[in-house]
């Protein structure tokens, strides 16, 4: 039997729920990716960020470009939570879009949750071991 797939070229189109997470990595819609995930509305996408350090507009632009709606973000720190530049809440905010800081297994039940709701709801979690 073959094992998961990955996230093929880093995307995966439309919303899945995340299975589990750990290991360096997620499950999702009986596929597999280690590294950090972005779960869009548009899809779930391959994350470079490893460290709250890399929350920089940068590692936030598919969020930004993404088409469909997001009126929260969830962003999984890690293990521990940590913030984001004040400059980079002005721009989730003049973008109407509210985020949450949390660690990742947080953000992930959340995101879970809110997506089985059919809230207009967007993750961007660090992979933790």
């Amino acid at each position: 039997m073959a094992g998961p797939q990955r996230l093929y070229d880093g995307f995966f189109p439309g919303r899945s729920a995340i299975d589990s997470y750990g290991n360096g990595g997620f499950r999702f819609a009986d596929m597999s990716h280690r590294g950090s995930i972005l779960a869009l509305p548009g899809g779930i996408h391959a994350w470079s960020a490893v460290t709250p350090a890399d929350f920089t507009k940068e590692a936030f632009a598919a969020v930004f470009a993404d088409p469909g709606p997001i009126e929260t973000l969830l962003i999984g720190t890690g293990h521990d939570i940590a913030g984001l530049p004040q400059a980079l809440r002005w721009r989730f905010r003049d973008r109407r879009i509210g985020i949450d800081l949390m660690q990742t297994g947080a953000a992930a039940r959340t995101y879970n949750i809110l997506l089985a709701e059919n809230r207009a709801v967007a993750a961007a979690l660090l992979a933790v071991d």
